[in-house]
């Protein structure tokens, strides 16, 4: 059985029309709606498509349902999630963190990046039955994939189309308003085709604490690119940057600094030095000043150095310095 988190249940209780009791809705799926909001409870994924069929069958307007749970999704309604999409630096990096960091939002979905002449594809994969249920809930996923695109481009975002593979609600037009493009029903995929030009263009780094980071900390890095006896410095600096969006290949730094990745390899031979072994202390590095100069949580910060998830970050934190990336936060705040 699948696990949803149980924010999205929230976010459909809260577009849903005035008639709707709510709180009976979300009691009705083991979720206490005077409690604060934690995305970290889960339901399942039967209860949750059997919660929006009972939404959608009590509004007049029930075949918009989707859309506007998906338009009501803001980056920071997902946490870790939402700050890895946010800070990337254009939307096909958001969409390659999606890849790695969705887990912590559900267990059904995977997502995936195609590339193609008429721009790329963002797919999301979900196995099951497509009943009243998982057709709503495919409709704000791909919505909100749509909605926090927007809100983190520099630029207007264009879709080339959307595709579902379920059938046609009975009215369309307000699907094809809604994403500003045709939106084709019974598919073979459920996905949006984004415009290159909107892949390519930068997001607006909506995290300035994590900017201002990157700037006053990696910039500092960049020495003398010329001099190979900087090269550690060079590589640990393209490899901090990239992060984020999951440990890099060495063939990708080798792209940043010029050079075949088989040159890369050979030069930090040469000094005594391998690619793996900067990696791990990129990480590091990178790990210990977060954790003393910002407040980001370690599930954050987990994610900007690298990791899918928190409990590897913690293994791999332990085994550099000794101890738990808590302990040493605490002991750098006492100095």
């Amino acid at each position: 059985m699948g696990q949803i988190t149980s924010l999205f249940a929230h976010k459909v209780v809260g577009v849903a029309e005035d008639s709707i009791n709510g709180s009976s809705l979300l009691a009705s799926i083991g979720i206490d709606p005077t409690a604060p909001v934690d995305p970290s409870i889960m339901v399942s994924d039967s209860d949750y498509y059997r919660f929006l069929e009972n939404v959608a069958s009590a509004e007049q307007s029930g075949h918009t349902l989707g859309l506007r749970a998906g338009n009501s999704m803001r980056c920071d309604d997902y946490g870790a999630f939402g700050l890895a999409w946010k800070t990337a630096s254009n939307l096909r990096g958001s969409f390659t963190r999606a890849e790695r960091y969705w887990r912590v939002m559900t267990s059904v979905s995977v997502y995936t990046i195609e590339s193609t002449d008429d721009g790329s594809f963002a797919h999301l994969h979900r196995e099951g039955k497509r009943d009243l249920g998982m057709r709503l809930s495919n409709e704000a996923t791909v919505a909100s994939m749509f909605t926090i695109s927007r809100e983190v481009a520099t630029k207007p975002v264009q879709l080339r189309g959307v595709f579902f593979k379920h059938a046609a609600p009975g009215i369309v037009a307000d699907h094809e308003a809604f994403f500003g493009c045709e939106v084709h029903f019974n598919a073979d995929r459920d996905a949006l085709l984004i415009a290159n030009e909107s892949m390519r263009a930068p997001n607006k780094f909506g995290d300035v604490a994590i900017t201002q980071f990157f700037e006053t900390h990696l910039e500092a890095e960049v020495t003398q690119f010329e001099d190979d006896n900087a090269l550690d410095k060079q590589v640990k600096t393209q490899i901090s940057r990239a992060l984020s969006e999951g440990v890099p290949n060495i063939s990708d730094i080798a792209s940043e600094l010029a050079m075949s990745g088989r040159t890369l390899q050979r030069k930090l031979s040469d000094q005594g030095h391998s690619y793996q072994s900067l990696v791990d202390d990129a990480r590091r590095e990178l790990a210990e000043q977060l954790l003393k100069q910002s407040q980001h949580s370690l599930a954050n910060i987990a994610f900007l150095t690298g990791f899918s998830e928190q409990s590897s970050f913690n293994r791999a934190f332990k085994r550099w310095a000794g101890q738990t990336p808590r302990s040493y936060r605490l002991a750098a705040q006492s100095r």
